[in-house]
Parts: structure tokens; C-alpha cells; sequence
């Protein structure tokens, strides 16, 4: 009697190899970039402990000090300039990370992503380690603190761009803003197991805060370089389509022939064989339709995003009286929200194939929405997590569809004539652009929060009705268009 196969073995041989190969490449990708936000996120939960209130701390019987007030501070934080110290740290990495990411597009453009990506990881790995050993090597200089931060800030530029690309390289349009979307999830996950790893370690050596993440993201850049494809052809997997045609199939389809996932009639054709297309210019990638809208609306939009992720606690610590690893986890909330936010952007721009529309609603809505929450977010706990979630999830939503589906998108524009090499570089130039938001946001809150917190929420809302105003352009386009074909609209043919 021949025995039946096995039901697990029926279950994975149902689907083709070009699609277990995609889930893996975005498995991959999703780790990689979750390491990078990992080793972010713990500056923004010990800064509360670099300078605290010592008189609700036990000062042990053998500490002999001259100073009550600051005896538990880490020197140099511990003056009543500690708000300016940590802007320093912050703008530190994040002007490193802006001017870097214009350079690291165009590298990743000419250089093997494996490579490049495995170096920035063992590199980033390195630098988040460093600022931890600050901890147990006893180092008070501010200049150290923010060395290392902005040598972190500028190896970190390698993951964006590489991520995004290789992504790119391996999915279609066909609901790119639904898978981006799940994907793009790494950035609030990363956010939060940075925040737990931080919390667990921040009351008793904050040292291990960083090096815990720092060999975390190493062992990643290792993992990388063992196992990471750049793209379908080199394991002879199927070209995805990357402009409008019949492209409707799921990501993972039961189907014998690897060739019907991710294919139609209508795919751009492909390079000769043996013929390499060249890598975009700057200006070339510039000139492609709507890089630069979006490159200013991500500003702003990452501007207001980067703030909350280096303030938020301290201000839950500060506005409700929460301690220190209290408010790291209350903080994760907003980026719960975020995942949320952002695969539901994905969603709604797939089905109504308005990108720009999509962004523009949810920061519309959001502008209130931070009012709301500076006004009524600490009058009790459940109306602290409701206001968290939202505010989140309409914050984040339009700066992760902008960061991922649009960069796809305008990165394999049907004006480049299938050339796939100016994926990397129009990333860099979106994610750069954003990153001198993401600059300028903890700078102004470092600078505004001593006047009081409400006007740094109101300088968070300005950004944001400016980010709307930026996309007005492209709006008016999706819906004209809309309009005259009383259908959907797809991607950016008439940008």
C-alpha cells in the first residue's frame, strides 16, 4: 500500500521556490533592520537616568558626597544644562546619519549589498558597545559621548538603503504597500525590544543598555553575510514586475510553476544578457516625479517621529511622574501604534492606489491629534495608552509608507526604462532628506522643552501641517485622476 505524504511536507512543497525564497529575503531583511533600531532606541530611556531627581533615590551609608541634589547624576549631565548635553548626543548621530545617508545611496548602488550591509552592522555593533563601555571604563567627557554617537550615526547609513533595495529587488508592485507595510514593522519593533533590552538594565548598570544591542546587531551583520541574496537572479528565481500590468497575485500563491508568481504579459523588459545598466546619477534620481515632494514631507513627518522616539520617555517621565523604566515601556505604545499605522497605510494606498492621499489624511488627522494628547494624556492611565496608540499609529503611518512603498515605487519608476540601479540612491536621497528632519526635531525639543512642553508640541504640529502642505501637489493629482477615470489610480504615471 503506497503511504500518503507527509501533511507538513504536502504544506511545504505547496509553495513554489521563488516564493519561499521572497519570505526568507523579507524574514531577513525585517531582522536586520530591527537590530538597527535596537541599538538606537536605549539613549532616549537612560537619559532619564543620567540625570534624575537623587533626593526620591536611597543614597547607600558609605557614598560620601558634597553635592545632595546631584550625588546620583552621571557626570557631565548632572548640571542644569543636561537638557542641551543631550540634544548634543542626539544631533550628534542624527546630522552624521543625514549627511551620510546621501553618500551611503550611492555606494550601495556600486558596491554588493552583502558586503556593505555585514561591514555596517559589525560596525554599528561596534560604536553602540562603545558608548555602553562608557559606563564601566568611567568616562565623563561629553566629547566622548558624542564621538561615539555620531560615528554610530554615520556606519547606520548602511542599513536603510541596502534593506530597501534588496526588498525592492525581490517584490513587485502588486501590493508592495501591504508587504512594506508588515515589513516596515522592524522599525516599532525594533524601537521596542530596544526600550525593554534598555529597561531591564538602566536602574543597575545602564552600560549594559548599549552592549547588550550592540552584540546583537553584530551578530546580525554575521547572519548577513552568511545567507543574505541581493537578488532573484543570482539563485535563478523569476524577476518581479515593478510597473502597472496584471500584476494581482498573492505573495504566496499554490501553484507548480515558479514562472506565474510575480510575472505578466506586461513586465518591463530586461536587460540584455551580460549588459549591466549604469547606476543613476544624483540629479538624475532628483529628477525622477515626486522624489522631491516626498523628500520634504518625510522632513517634516520624521522630524515630529524622531522627536517622540528621543523624548517621549523623558517627557512621560516628567509630565506623568512615571520612573525611569516605567516610562521606556509606557513608550512603546507609540510605536505599537506605529505598526498598526503603517501596515494600515499600506492597506488603503494598495486598494486606492493613493500614496500621497494616503499621507496626507493621516497627518491632517494627526495635528489634532498631538494636541489632544498634550492636553488630556496624562489624566489617567487608560486614556495615556489610547492617546499613545493613536497619536502612533498617525505619526508613523505616513513616514513608513513614505520610507518604503513610495521609495520602491519612485526607485523602479517606469521613467528609468528598467534600469533597477537607481533603487538604493533614490532611498538615500528620500530617507536623507528626512533624516535632517529627524536632525532637527530632538535639537528644537532640547532647545524649546526648557520654556515648557506645550510648545514643543506645538512646533510638532506645525511640522506636520507643513508635511501636508508639501504633498498638496500630488494630492491634487491622485484625485484628478480619480476623477477622470472614476476608478483607481495606481502608482505615479502622471506625476
Amino acid at each position: 500500500m503506497r503511504s500518503s505524504l507527509a501533511p507538513g511536507i504536502k504544506f511545504i512543497t505547496s509553495f513554489p521556490r521563488d516564493s519561499w525564497y521572497r519570505g526568507f529575503i523579507l524574514f531577513l531583511t525585517f531582522l536586520f533592520y530591527t537590530a538597527y533600531h535596537m541599538s538606537r532606541k536605549p539613549i532616549s530611556i537612560v537619559k532619564s537616568e543620567l540625570h534624575r531627581n537623587c533626593s526620591t533615590v536611597i543614597r547607600p551609608a558609605h557614598l560620601n558626597v558634597t553635592d545632595n541634589d546631584t550625588w546620583c547624576d552621571w557626570a557631565p549631565f548632572d548640571q542644569d544644562n543636561y537638557k542641551t548635553l543631550y540634544g548634543v548626543m542626539d544631533n550628534s548621530f542624527l546630522v552624521a546619519y543625514a549627511i551620510g545617508m546621501f553618500i551611503s545611496g550611492i555606494f550601495g548602488e556600486r558596491l554588493p549589498l552583502r558586503y556593505y550591509l555585514s561591514c555596517g552592522m559589525l560596525l554599528s555593533g561596534l560604536f553602540t558597545a562603545l558608548f555602553g563601555l562608557g559606563f564601566y571604563w568611567d568616562i565623563h567627557s561629553v566629547w566622548y559621548y558624542g564621538f561615539v554617537q555620531a560615528m554610530n550615526g554615520l556606519v547606520q547609513t548602511t542599513g536603510w538603503p541596502s534593506v530597501v533595495t534588496c526588498v525592492g529587488n525581490w517584490f513587485g508592485k502588486g501590493k508592495r504597500g501591504l508587504i512594506m507595510g508588515v515589513w516596515n514593522s522592524h522599525t516599532s519593533v525594533g524601537n521596542i525590544l530596544g526600550s525593554l533590552i534598555a529597561g531591564v538594565f538602566v536602574s543597575s548598570a545602564w552600560g549594559m543598555s548599549f552592549i547588550v544591542p550592540g552584540i546583537v546587531i553584530a551578530c546580525m551583520g554575521v547572519l548577513c553575510f552568511f545567507f543574505l541574496v541581493e537578488k532573484p537572479e543570482d539563485v535563478n528565481c523569476s524577476l518581479p514586475q515593478h510597473h502597472e500590468g496584471d500584476e494581482e497575485e498573492p505573495l504566496l500563491r499554490n501553484s507548480s510553476s515558479a514562472e506565474e508568481i510575480f510575472s505578466s504579459p506586461g513586465s518591463s523588459t530586461p536587460q540584455p544578457a551580460g549588459e549591466q545598466p549604469e547606476a543613476i546619477s544624483f540629479t538624475g534620481a532628483l529628477r525622477i516625479p515626486g522624489v522631491l515632494e516626498f523628500s520634504f514631507c518625510l522632513l517634516f513627518a520624521k522630524l515630529v517621529s524622531y522627536t517622540f522616539l528621543y523624548w517621549l520617555p523623558l517627557y512621560i517621565a516628567n509630565v506623568a511622574h512615571f520612573e525611569s523604566k516605567a516610562a521606556g515601556d509606557m513608550s512603546t505604545l507609540f510605536d505599537v501604534g506605529g505598526i498598526v499605522g503603517g501596515i494600515m497605510a499600506g492597506v488603503v494606498s494598495d486598494y486606492t492606489g493613493g500614496r500621497a492621499t494616503t499621507c496626507f489624511v493621516m497627518l491632517t488627522v494627526a495635528a489634532p491629534m498631538l494636541f489632544l494628547y498634550n492636553h488630556v494624556g496624562e489624566n489617567g492611565l487608560g486614556t495615556t495608552i489610547g492617546m499613545l496608540l493613536l497619536c502612533g499609529a498617525l505619526v508613523n503611518g505616513p513616514y513608513a509608507l513614505i520610507t518604503t512603498a513610495v521609495s520602491a515605487d519612485l526607485g523602479t519608476h517606469e521613467s528609468l526604462q528598467g534600469n533597477s540601479k537607481a533603487l538604493s540612491t533614490v532611498t538615500a536621497i528620500i530617507d536623507g532628506t528626512g533624516s535632517i528632519g529627524a536632525a532637527l526635531g530632538p535639537l528644537l525639543a532640547g532647545l524649546i522643552s526648557p520654556t515648557g512642553w506645550n510648545n514643543v508640541f506645538y512646533m510638532l504640529i506645525t511640522a506636520d501641517i507643513l508635511a501636508c502642505l508639501l504633498l498638496s501637489r500630488l494630492v491634487f493629482k491622485e484625485v484628478r485622476g480619480w476623477c477622470c477615470r472614476g476608478g483607481r489610480h495606481r502608482g505615479f504615471k502622471e506625476i
